[in-house]
């Protein structure tokens, strides 16, 4: 069962989609979530969670206390799982500001304006280096001053290839999950 780790609606069940999606954790992101919480990454920021699958990564932002967060997600079923967490959750704050756009993470990159304090891209084993590559690049306009990129890939997987305009500056392993931390050069 998928969780909210922590924050003020700690232990909420969500669902996840039966097939085409690789939930990341609790443990996982137990651990990613105490380390965003103590560098202050998570308060009032705008967080934007590609790939979402179930919403976990950003839902549990906005359980810790980030002030908007939206779930973009190119399959419809998980769309609709996304939609059902986000409303789980809202009701069990009281109020939240959550969207879900059924939608590619790159063509919402490229074509949005709104810009984001917290980023995560979580993508499925068979996005391609080249395509998390573009993805990267497109995304240095898309990100506030201080802003922090979060991706999350199977040990497999090489390191992104961190284009101009980002830099990566933590790397941690999970068992078979690496994380990468990068953040904006201006």
């Amino acid at each position: 069962m998928t969780r909210i780790v922590s924050g003020r609606a700690g232990s909420l069940a969500l669902k996840v989609p039966s097939a085409g999606t690789r939930p990341t954790s609790d443990r996982v992101r137990e651990a990613l979530f105490s380390a965003l919480e103590s560098r202050g990454y998570l308060e009032d920021a705008h967080v934007l969670d590609l790939f979402a699958g179930s919403g976990a990564l950003a839902l549990e932002s906005i359980s810790r206390g980030a002030a908007s967060a939206v779930l973009v997600e190119k399959a419809a079923p998980a769309a609709k799982i996304c939609t059902q967490n986000a409303k789980a959750l809202t009701q069990a704050l009281g109020r939240a500001d959550i969207r879900v756009v059924v939608r590619g993470a790159q063509p919402f990159v490229d074509e949005g304006s709104e810009d984001y304090d917290l980023v995560f891209i979580d993508p499925p084993y068979d996005y391609t280096e080249d395509e998390l590559t573009a993805l990267l690049a497109a995304l240095p306009r898309r990100l506030r001053e201080d802003a922090l990129v979060v991706v999350e890939r199977s040990t497999r997987s090489p390191e992104p290839t961190w284009p101009a305009g980002l830099e990566r500056f933590v790397q941690k392993k999970y068992g078979e999950t690496t994380v990468w931390w990068a953040e904006p050069m201006r």
